[in-house]
């Protein structure tokens, strides 16, 4: 059986699943729809990510909701409470999401960089558009052994590192908030 962090659900976020989150991004997207609506001091946020947290600790049946099914409920809550001109605003927002580089790396498989970069490219536009922000990469040296067929680490192995780092630096450069971890 597998065990939920405070009995929540998963959160999938386009293909990828969030098992181990908080629940502190719901008060950025509550807030930036507040704002959006032309309310600076919306008091309610911390009330309402209350009523989500505990719905998806105790009430939920699902193991699994799909991060726009939760904006929905999210909405409708505030269309109960008379907040609609906030609910109208309110946009997905994703929780942190890990992403293992290793399982890119093995599907381009040994000397096709380019094929790891495009779809670690297209991978980061999908999790984007499904509403990720903040991105945590692992597997990066792992990956780069991947990548240049090595059993132990070597020269080719940090050249890859790099390129990989820069790569993502760019990423977020350009697009979201990414962090690394190796």
């Amino acid at each position: 059986m597998i065990s939920f962090i405070g009995n929540r659900p998963a959160i999938q976020v386009g293909r990828h699943q969030v098992v181990d989150y908080d629940v502190a991004w719901l008060d950025h997207a509550i807030r930036r729809a507040a704002i959006a609506a032309e309310i600076e001091n919306f008091p309610f946020v911390e009330d309402i990510r209350g009523g989500v947290e505990k719905y998806l600790e105790t009430k939920c049946p699902l193991r699994l909701m799909r991060l726009d099914e939760l904006f929905d409920r999210v909405r409708a809550m505030l269309e109960k409470i008379g907040c609609a001109h906030i609910a109208e605003k309110l946009e997905p927002l994703a929780p942190p999401v890990t992403f293992s580089l290793v399982h890119a790396a093995m599907e381009a498989g040994n000397g096709f960089e380019l094929a790891f970069f495009e779809k670690l490219r297209a991978e980061l536009r999908e999790l984007r558009a499904a509403g990720a922000e903040e991105i945590r990469f692992t597997g990066l040296r792992e990956s780069a052994m991947v990548l240049r067929g090595a059993a132990k680490w070597n020269k080719a192995c940090d050249a890859m590192l790099v390129e990989i780092e820069a790569f993502l630096k760019a990423w977020d450069r350009d697009e979201e908030t990414v962090s690394c971890g190796g």
